[in-house]
């Protein structure tokens, strides 16, 4: 059953006891991002700040900071299955007879199913404010000593194709200036910096609609690496297995969810640029000051007694790792329907995401890891890993210290290296033009005859299975 809304979820956390209420008045600036970040290194619970210095509202942060309440979140008991399920409705099924046409009907109504629907009014909606609408009552966290300023961590931004009214919804961090202005810190890469540049094209204003706080699986559904042009609330919908209900703004043309906390309604300006940063970022560094959009509110909507949900990055692991290993998992089977030679994959922590991609694979013929490294670079957001380490089927990738293992005795540096140019994420601080760098690719696999190996590749050292289970069967009787 999906969840109503955020509180729904806390609700199940608190019942759970995966929830812990602090009642002790904590400051917003760093202090709660101190606090945080100690207790998502210790694996410890979400934190509900029932008393905020300077704020009216309580904030929640570390939502979805463990493997359990990410699962939780999105109401499974593997996110491998998420993924499985996507295939499974892209899978086509064409009807050759009136017979088969029958047997696609139920997955068609389940779609259809599953699309956003708009409703009069919601909860989002109890307190309006166009007049004086004000920033200044919310718990917005300073996470970082370094930090610009304030930001909101947690936003899903909604925008439309100026030309298509396609929605986009996308979580981009914001930098509060004052009570009603924040900076649009939108990546070249991302869709709503696609429907700006349209805007500014076209010498238009683009309306902006930021939701903050919904039911857990829009508030992830913000964070997916989706196909250009597919709505983020039909993939909610598909998760929930419910269709999103979203209300018409009240200063501009766009929807959000009903069930929103807070709904900040505003524009940005063509060619309208502030300074924006320094922000304490998830790579562990600070990303620097850069020119960006300026978002300006028109009206601020929400509930009563709104919780103002946030999230702490910084070096991981924070909340942020256990959202992009959900959706290494949920987008793994996608990848696989692709590159059906892929065995696993794993995005380790250190690597941010985008620094480092270990992948195994059922290796057939000379160069298949190279044929490998060239697709992912050409594939979506996958194009921007800045390092792909291959191996073979029968290694572990989610056992790190084994991938290195394999590194250090399979790869000749000279034969096995491959280094090229291509883009790269914006938060990479290392190359020297900013988005676009340098790609390794390391080939850890066994070397083939085929490859030009003439010597003899020997055996990983492993003990026979009968004299695993007969150590197993005695165990006891050693007396270790």
């Amino acid at each position: 059953m999906a969840y109503k809304d955020l509180r729904h979820f806390i609700d199940k956390l608190q019942y759970l006891g995966l929830l812990k209420r602090i009642k002790e008045e904590v400051d917003p600036v760093l202090e709660i991002s101190e606090i945080n970040d100690r207790v998502v290194k210790a694996g410890g619970p979400a934190l509900l700040f029932e008393r905020c210095k300077g704020a009216e509202f309580p904030c929640i942060v570390n939502l979805f900071g463990s493997s359990q309440r990410m699962k939780l979140a999105l109401e499974t008991n593997n996110l491998d299955d998420i993924g499985k399920e996507i295939v499974k409705f892209m899978e086509p099924d064409i009807p050759t007879n009136f017979l088969d046409k029958l047997k696609a009907l139920p997955k068609l109504k389940q779609i259809s199913e599953f699309f956003p629907k708009i409703v009069h009014s919601g909860p989002c909606k109890e307190v309006i404010n166009k007049i004086d609408p004000s920033l200044e009552k919310f718990p917005i966290l300073k996470t970082w000593p370094q930090d610009g300023g304030a930001f909101i961590t947690l936003p899903m931004v909604f925008t439309k194709d100026p030309e298509t009214e396609m929605r986009n919804c996308g979580m981009y961090r914001m930098q509060v200036y004052d009570k009603n202005t924040t900076g649009m810190h939108w990546h070249m890469h991302k869709d709503g910096a696609r429907h700006y540049k349209k805007a500014e094209r076209l010498n238009k204003r683009l309306p902006v609609a930021v939701a903050i706080g919904s039911d857990p699986a829009v508030m992830y559904s913000a964070t997916a690496p989706l196909p250009e042009n597919m709505d983020e609330m039909l993939f909610a919908g598909f998760i929930r297995k419910s269709a999103v209900e979203l209300v018409k703004c009240e200063t501009v043309n766009l929807e959000v969810p009903a069930n929103s906390e807070i709904v900040l309604e505003g524009y940005v300006d063509p060619q309208e640029r502030r300074m924006e940063g320094p922000f304490g970022d998830h790579t562990g560094y600070y990303s620097l000051t850069d020119e960006f959009p300026v978002f300006h509110i028109t009206c601020i909507t929400h509930r009563k007694d709104a919780i103002y949900p946030a999230t702490i990055v910084g070096k991981p692991p924070m909340e942020d790792c256990f959202m992009g290993k959900a959706t290494e998992r949920i987008f793994f089977p996608l990848l696989k329907m692709q590159l059906p030679e892929i065995i696993d994959i794993n995005l380790p922590l250190e690597g941010v995401f985008h620094n480092i991609a270990l992948i195994s694979i059922d290796k057939r013929y000379p160069g298949h890891s190279r044929k490998v490294m060239y697709a992912i670079w050409g594939m979506g957001q996958m194009s921007f890993t800045k390092m792909i380490v291959i191996v073979d089927k029968w290694v572990d990738v989610q056992n790190v210290s084994e991938v290195v293992w394999r590194i250090g005795n399979n790869v000749d540096p000279k034969r096995d290296l491959v280094i090229l140019e291509g883009p790269l994420d914006v938060l990479e601080h290392a190359s020297n033009i900013p988005a676009y760098g340098g790609k390794l690719g390391i080939d850890a696999t066994k070397k083939l005859p085929s490859e030009g190996f003439s010597r003899i590749w020997p055996d990983d050292i492993t003990m026979p299975d009968e004299i695993k289970k007969l150590v197993d069967g005695k165990w006891n009787k050693y007396g270790i």
